[in-house]
Protein backbone atom coordinates (compact mmCIF):
# COMPACT_ATOMS: atom_id res chain seq x y z
CA UNK A 1 0.00 0.00 0.00
CA UNK A 2 1.31 3.53 -1.02
CA UNK A 3 0.82 6.43 1.40
CA UNK A 4 0.81 10.04 -0.54
CA UNK A 5 1.12 13.23 1.85
CA UNK A 6 -0.40 15.73 -0.83
CA UNK A 7 -0.02 19.13 0.56
CA UNK A 8 -0.56 22.46 -0.28
CA UNK A 9 2.78 24.52 -0.31
CA UNK A 10 6.21 23.44 -0.58
CA UNK A 11 9.14 23.08 2.63
CA UNK A 12 11.94 25.52 2.54
CA UNK A 13 15.36 23.86 3.45
CA UNK A 14 15.71 24.00 7.24
CA UNK A 15 15.04 22.23 10.35
CA UNK A 16 11.35 20.93 9.85
CA UNK A 17 12.07 19.56 6.37
CA UNK A 18 14.94 17.74 7.71
CA UNK A 19 12.66 16.73 10.64
CA UNK A 20 10.17 15.66 7.88
CA UNK A 21 12.45 13.74 5.83
CA UNK A 22 13.55 11.54 9.05
CA UNK A 23 10.58 10.47 10.01
CA UNK A 24 9.49 9.80 6.22
CA UNK A 25 12.51 7.64 6.37
CA UNK A 26 11.78 5.42 9.67
CA UNK A 27 8.46 5.48 8.38
CA UNK A 28 9.19 3.42 4.98
CA UNK A 29 11.69 1.61 6.43
CA UNK A 30 9.34 0.39 9.65
CA UNK A 31 6.40 -0.26 7.14
CA UNK A 32 8.24 -2.18 4.04
CA UNK A 33 7.83 -5.47 6.29
CA UNK A 34 4.07 -4.66 6.86
CA UNK A 35 3.28 -3.84 3.08
CA UNK A 36 3.53 -0.15 3.23
CA UNK A 37 5.87 0.41 -0.18
CA UNK A 38 6.49 3.83 -0.31
CA UNK A 39 5.79 7.45 1.56
CA UNK A 40 5.69 9.78 -1.03
CA UNK A 41 5.25 13.83 -0.90
CA UNK A 42 3.39 15.90 -3.30
CA UNK A 43 3.79 19.31 -2.98
CA UNK A 44 1.35 21.75 -4.82
CA UNK A 45 2.04 25.35 -5.47
CA UNK A 46 -0.41 27.87 -3.44
CA UNK A 47 -2.70 29.48 -5.64
CA UNK A 48 -2.41 32.81 -6.58
CA UNK A 49 -5.75 33.84 -6.56
CA UNK A 50 -7.24 37.09 -5.05
CA UNK A 51 -10.04 35.53 -3.50
CA UNK A 52 -9.92 32.77 -1.36
CA UNK A 53 -13.05 31.39 -2.49
CA UNK A 54 -10.76 30.58 -5.75
CA UNK A 55 -7.95 30.06 -4.41
CA UNK A 56 -9.24 27.23 -2.36
CA UNK A 57 -11.21 25.40 -5.29
CA UNK A 58 -7.83 25.37 -7.24
CA UNK A 59 -5.81 24.11 -4.67
CA UNK A 60 -8.70 21.64 -4.41
CA UNK A 61 -8.58 20.76 -8.08
CA UNK A 62 -5.02 20.47 -7.71
CA UNK A 63 -5.00 18.00 -4.50
CA UNK A 64 -7.63 16.17 -6.26
CA UNK A 65 -5.81 15.54 -9.64
CA UNK A 66 -2.95 13.72 -7.62
CA UNK A 67 -5.71 11.38 -6.04
CA UNK A 68 -5.00 7.35 -7.53
CA UNK A 69 -8.44 5.81 -8.88
CA UNK A 70 -9.37 3.29 -5.34
CA UNK A 71 -7.33 5.71 -3.35
CA UNK A 72 -8.01 6.30 1.13
CA UNK A 73 -8.53 9.90 1.28
CA UNK A 74 -7.86 11.94 4.47
CA UNK A 75 -7.76 15.38 5.21
CA UNK A 76 -6.19 17.19 7.76
CA UNK A 77 -9.01 19.20 9.22
CA UNK A 78 -8.81 21.07 12.60
CA UNK A 79 -12.65 19.78 13.04
CA UNK A 80 -12.07 16.15 12.09
CA UNK A 81 -11.84 13.05 14.88
CA UNK A 82 -8.47 13.25 16.77
CA UNK A 83 -7.51 9.10 16.97
CA UNK A 84 -5.32 8.13 19.36
CA UNK A 85 -2.15 6.30 18.03
CA UNK A 86 -2.96 3.15 18.92
CA UNK A 87 -7.14 3.70 16.60
CA UNK A 88 -4.43 5.26 13.82
CA UNK A 89 -2.65 2.23 13.61
CA UNK A 90 -5.07 0.48 13.61
CA UNK A 91 -7.24 2.11 10.52
CA UNK A 92 -3.78 2.06 8.42
CA UNK A 93 -3.96 -1.86 9.15
CA UNK A 94 -7.92 -2.41 8.07
CA UNK A 95 -6.68 -0.18 4.87
CA UNK A 96 -4.12 -2.69 4.28
CA UNK A 97 -6.16 -5.68 4.93
CA UNK A 98 -8.69 -4.02 2.32
CA UNK A 99 -6.48 -4.12 -0.29
CA UNK A 100 -6.40 -0.66 -0.77
CA UNK A 101 -4.25 0.57 -3.29
CA UNK A 102 -2.82 4.20 -1.53
CA UNK A 103 -3.86 6.29 1.07
CA UNK A 104 -3.81 9.82 0.43
CA UNK A 105 -3.30 12.49 2.94
CA UNK A 106 -4.50 16.15 2.11
CA UNK A 107 -2.90 19.00 3.97
CA UNK A 108 -4.90 22.17 2.53
CA UNK A 109 -3.66 25.80 2.01
CA UNK A 110 -4.35 28.54 4.27
CA UNK A 111 -8.12 29.08 3.19
CA UNK A 112 -8.61 25.46 3.28
CA UNK A 113 -9.52 22.92 1.26
CA UNK A 114 -13.05 23.28 -0.94
CA UNK A 115 -16.07 21.62 0.80
CA UNK A 116 -16.71 19.41 -2.91
CA UNK A 117 -12.83 17.96 -1.91
CA UNK A 118 -13.67 17.95 2.25
CA UNK A 119 -17.06 15.82 1.48
CA UNK A 120 -15.40 12.92 -0.63
CA UNK A 121 -12.55 12.66 2.02
CA UNK A 122 -13.25 9.34 3.70
CA UNK A 123 -11.65 10.62 6.95
CA UNK A 124 -11.50 14.20 8.36
CA UNK A 125 -8.25 13.74 11.31
CA UNK A 126 -7.04 16.18 13.61
CA UNK A 127 -4.45 16.74 15.76
CA UNK A 128 -6.35 18.73 18.30
CA UNK A 129 -8.32 22.28 18.38
CA UNK A 130 -5.14 24.25 17.60
CA UNK A 131 -4.41 25.58 14.31
CA UNK A 132 -0.83 24.58 13.34
CA UNK A 133 0.94 25.95 10.41
CA UNK A 134 1.55 23.10 7.55
CA UNK A 135 4.70 22.60 8.13
CA UNK A 136 4.47 21.44 11.68
CA UNK A 137 1.26 19.57 10.52
CA UNK A 138 3.19 17.57 7.94
CA UNK A 139 5.80 16.59 10.43
CA UNK A 140 3.25 15.39 12.68
CA UNK A 141 1.67 13.45 10.58
CA UNK A 142 5.03 12.10 9.61
CA UNK A 143 5.68 11.13 13.02
CA UNK A 144 2.15 9.31 13.54
CA UNK A 145 2.54 6.96 10.23
CA UNK A 146 5.97 6.39 11.01
CA UNK A 147 4.41 5.25 15.09
CA UNK A 148 1.72 3.44 13.47
CA UNK A 149 4.44 1.15 11.63
CA UNK A 150 6.05 0.75 14.63
CA UNK A 151 3.22 -0.47 17.08
CA UNK A 152 1.82 -2.43 13.95
CA UNK A 153 4.98 -4.42 13.82
CA UNK A 154 5.72 -4.76 17.76
CA UNK A 155 8.68 -1.93 18.04
CA UNK A 156 9.36 -0.62 21.14
CA UNK A 157 8.79 3.05 19.81
CA UNK A 158 5.54 3.50 21.23
CA UNK A 159 5.07 3.41 25.00
CA UNK A 160 1.06 3.52 25.99
CA UNK A 161 0.01 3.80 29.59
Amino acid sequence: MRIVIAAIGRLKSGPETELAERYRKRAEQAGRSLGLRDIDIVEIRESRADDAAKRMLEESIALANVIPEGAVTVMLDERGDSLASIAFANQLAQWRADNKPAIVFMIGGADGLASSLRDKAAVKLSFGTATWPHQMVRVMLLEQIYRAATILSGHPYHRSG
